[in-house]
């Protein structure tokens, strides 16, 4: 059986669209927009430079239908320079580039196999003595465990299996085409090329399965390296599994310590923080950077107050620190000590100050009066994310949202006395 090696990536998301960006002033959009092209452009000469034998990329080649042609053109581009380096391509369409999704198509080179969606199919590397397996999706939530009418193992090959997949379940990635480690095994292939978890994971060693996570984040959930794996074969058994970095822009969550500071103080602990973060950044790549004060200080009431402030001074902070470094957002997380009741207003107002965020009744009309702005925010607005206050209004968390808006205000009142 022959040496050779390949590289396998997933999750590429040509050209998807930025969701909700352009509410947060001076990041580089265009930068963003165009970075899982310019990934992919690293993939490509990557596989050219390390002379790969061939490539598989799991699912998600797109993000969902063309816009327009440019997006098929560009891929068929890239392709056709792996075609000229004679390195073959087995793609496989997931839940975001189905057959039923991707309606426009245009003639792709020869060096390009799709696996189809009615049944899985299996290409041979008669050269290589390799057999790839894999089935597309034929719509985008597809619930059905596709690996069961894979076929077994190709004798005398090495058995490479294709599939988009979360397994059993991964935080953060809808259950497609579930199955379990234990149907990949019983299968007897030799390497498992996943896709559709956007974290590199090498899930087993006997026989290998791995995601390799998506070539370029594009969202403040998708933080750190971003690449694909390169995979070498000898005399039939995997010798090494190398995760190669193919991004272009990165996307970082940092958390600033606020512990017994003021919210003047802040702009400081901010520096720090980002200066570190670009020290660690040894390629110079361009961060966009969320900000987590977090910590308890008695002036909790006055970061909440002043978020909007604070923001402002990131950027600016961000500036001084790196041309480079972008703040997507700044969240206030802080929390005031223990038993903090300390405020020199009127007894009867902060009475009524500690005891709004427990008030059924207050969260019920706050509720109320807050309905047609929450579902004019979930149309007009991309996804909430963790400790948002669209997040805390969708889980019913109104006493949450009292106590964010009581710290404010209590903090208000007692500057002003």
């Amino acid at each position: 059986m022959s040496d050779f090696r390949f590289l396998h990536a997933a999750d590429i998301h040509l050209d998807s669209p930025l969701h909700g960006l352009s509410r947060y002033e001076g990041l580089p959009e265009d930068d963003i927009r165009g970075a899982t092209r310019a990934a992919f452009d690293n993939l490509v000469q990557r596989a050219i430079e390390e002379a790969v034998d061939f490539v598989v990329i799991a699912g998600d080649l797109f993000d969902g239908e063309w816009k327009d042609m440019s997006t098929g053109l560009y891929f068929a581009r890239a392709m056709g320079r792996l075609d000229r380096a004679n390195i073959p391509v087995f793609l496989l369409a997931g839940n975001h580039d189905a057959a039923s999704v991707i309606t426009r198509n245009i003639p792709w080179p020869s060096n390009v196999r799709l696996f189809g969606s009615r049944r899985p199919e299996t290409y041979l590397l008669g050269d290589l003595r390799v057999a790839v397996h894999g089935q597309s999706f034929s719509t985008p939530a597809v619930t059905d465990n596709l690996v069961l009418a894979y076929p077994e193992a190709a004798d005398h090959h090495f058995n490479i299996g294709v599939l988009h997949t979360a397994l059993a379940g991964r935080q953060g990635h809808a259950d497609y085409a579930p199955c379990s480690l234990e149907d990949l095994k019983a299968k007897r292939y030799d390497y498992w090329a996943l896709g559709h978890v956007h974290q590199h994971e090498i899930v087993c060693e006997e026989p290998h399965v791995v995601f390799p996570g998506n070539t370029q984040g594009r969202t403040i959930r998708e933080t750190g390296a971003k690449g694909a794996v390169i995979v070498a074969v000898e005399d039939g058994e995997v010798t090494s599994i190398d995760a190669i970095e193919l991004d272009v822009l990165r996307w970082a969550s940092v958390e600033v310590d606020c512990s017994a500071i003021s919210a003047d103080a802040a702009s400081e602990c901010m520096r720090s923080a980002l200066v570190t973060t670009w020290q660690a950044n040894s390629g110079g790549m361009p961060l966009v950077v969320r900000l987590l004060l977090i910590g308890t200080t008695s002036d909790a009431g006055a970061f909440f107050d002043g978020a909007a402030d604070l923001r402002d001074a990131a950027r600016a902070v961000a500036a001084s620190v790196s041309p480079h470094i972008f703040i997507e957002k700044v969240k206030v997380l802080v929390t005031p000590p223990s038993g903090d009741g300390r405020v020199v207003i009127g007894d009867d107002l902060a009475a009524l100050i500690e005891r709004a965020p427990a008030d059924p009744a207050l969260a019920d009309l706050l509720a109320a009066d807050l309905a047609p702005f929450l579902l004019a925010a979930q149309t007009a607005l991309d996804e909430p994310d963790d400790a948002d206050l669209r997040c805390h209004a969708n889980q019913g968390d109104w006493p949450a949202i009292l106590g964010m808006a009581t710290q404010a205000l209590r903090s208000r009142l007692t500057k002003e006395v």
